[in-house]
């Protein structure tokens, strides 16, 4: 049973008819969902001030009109098919319009870690002082600011002091967030990779930046045209390009650092880089050149992107700049999550979690890999060895957006890379596989074996 507020206003019908009309009128516009349980009756009488045998006698009125349904033991409670959607409510997301989601950016949300989530929120709370309840510092609570300097260090090679360390809601803001600070510095050019996000240019282009296209080719970021490109900033993704795939190489990964040691700026959204199958793990770019790198990471791959909860590693002389941006857009990020966050990585259930959930991927990645190479031989695949996606390549000529759409007729939802595209390129889709079973890969595989002949 939850408070409730009756318009009921003046009217000539006496009071039991105004009580009606107001609880009438509740449920007609959705305030009052099926099944609700209404206030007992004598609760309901002292919060309008009057008497009991009002208010019951406008109960038996609606239940006599089909609004209410009065059962012993569970009260009075609003009858199923009388309600509409209204303000207050919100009606659940209608199905999908596909059978097989494919598109990348989703980790496996079922595989999300539940009870260890809890525990830790648990955990986080009992041994919370209550100051910690209180606006947090803007840059992050030093608890999990902590705590992710160590894990970033050991795991993927960042040089990072708890201080260099912000909190944020996940990369997107951490990136709004850096793109107002270079912009308040005079810096509007950045680079970024071609093909890359399509998403990211969105959000560079919202923001008043004119991204600078650089090509990517089959050791990553072509260097050498970054320097001719007149950036003075550069997103990049070397752990795992998206939406190629590709590795940035040993020897590009060194003129990259160098580059930015001669003024640039690298930022490096690390995004999946924790999933690897048949390569060892590389370090992080910014532990190349700390001083001239802004490294950003999340949970949306890890774990779930709904958790809005991400960080970013910033130089000495970002650092105040970054953290005044984040204070003035949203007081800083959710304190209880940071104090969770931070006891799965102290207890080490975050390292379990990813232990966990890598042989699944594999098992998926391996699944779909097997079944393209038969359903669809003739496009080359990409980007294997690591991640939540594939790349193909479609056969030249084969229009990307008819692939697609001829494959959402068969029920598989796939990403085209033209929107991520500043130049013309080959056409080719990518493919994520880490929320799709084995099997259903498999059969996901075979209809687009049909979209790519259809429209080829």
């Amino acid at each position: 049973m939850r408070e409730l507020l009756i318009e009921w206003g003046d009217g000539a019908d006496g009071l039991v008819g105004r009580v009606v009309r107001g609880l009438r009128e509740a449920v007609r516009e959705g305030r009052l969902g099926p099944g609700e349980r209404l206030p007992g009756s004598r609760v309901l009488a002292a919060e309008l001030g009057v008497s009991r045998g009002v208010v019951v006698e406008a109960y038996e009125q609606l239940a006599a009109e089909g609004y209410l349904v009065g059962r012993r033991g569970s009260g009075t409670r609003v009858a199923a098919g009388v309600a509409v959607a209204g303000p207050g409510r919100v009606e659940r997301a209608a199905p999908a319009e596909w059978r097989y989601d494919l598109k990348p950016g989703t980790p496996d949300l079922g595989a999300f870690p539940r009870a260890a989530w809890a525990a830790a929120v648990r955990r986080a709370l009992q041994g919370a002082a209550n100051s910690e309840l209180g606006y947090p510092d803007p840059a992050g609570l030093p608890l999990l600011r902590g705590e992710l300097a160590a894990y970033l260090g050991r795991v993927r090679g960042v040089v990072a002091r708890p201080e260099r360390v912000a909190v944020v809601s996940g990369v997107g803001q951490g990136l709004a967030l850096l793109l107002q600070v270079l912009a308040a510095g005079g810096r509007r050019r950045i680079a970024v990779e071609d093909p890359g996000s399509p998403g990211t240019l969105e959000l560079l282009r919202a923001h008043g930046v004119r991204p600078v296209g650089v090509r990517v080719d089959e050791e990553g970021l072509v260097v050498g045209e970054l320097a001719a490109s007149g950036a003075q900033a550069v997103l990049v993704t070397p752990a795992h390009q998206y939406p190629t795939g590709v590795v940035l190489s040993a020897r590009r990964r060194t003129e990259l650092a160098e580059w930015a040691r001669a003024g640039g700026l690298v930022v490096e959204d690390d995004y999946d880089a924790e999933f690897r199958y048949d390569r060892e793990p590389l370090g992080a770019v910014q532990g190349l050149a700390p001083e001239r790198a802004v490294y950003l990471g999340s949970l949306s791959k890890t774990l779930a992107p709904g958790l809005r909860l991400g960080w970013a590693v910033l130089p000495e002389h970002l650092r105040e700049e970054f953290a005044h941006a984040k204070q003035y857009a949203d007081l800083g990020t959710g304190a209880i999550d940071q104090l969770a966050f931070a006891a799965l990585l102290e207890s080490g259930g975050y390292d379990r979690h990813l232990r966990a959930v890598r042989p699944r991927y594999r098992a998926r990645r391996d699944a779909l890999v097997e079944a393209l190479r038969t359903h669809l031989p003739e496009a080359e695949l990409r980007g294997v060895a690591a991640g939540l996606h594939l790349y193909l390549d479609l056969p030249d000529g084969v229009d990307e957006q008819a692939v697609a759409a001829a494959a959402l007729r068969r029920g598989v939802r796939v990403a085209t890379v033209g929107p991520g595209r500043l130049r013309p390129g080959r056409p080719a889709i990518a493919v994520g596989y880490a929320g799709v079973a084995e099997q259903r890969l498999r059969d996901a595989a075979a209809l687009l074996g049909e979209a790519v002949r259809e429209a080829s």
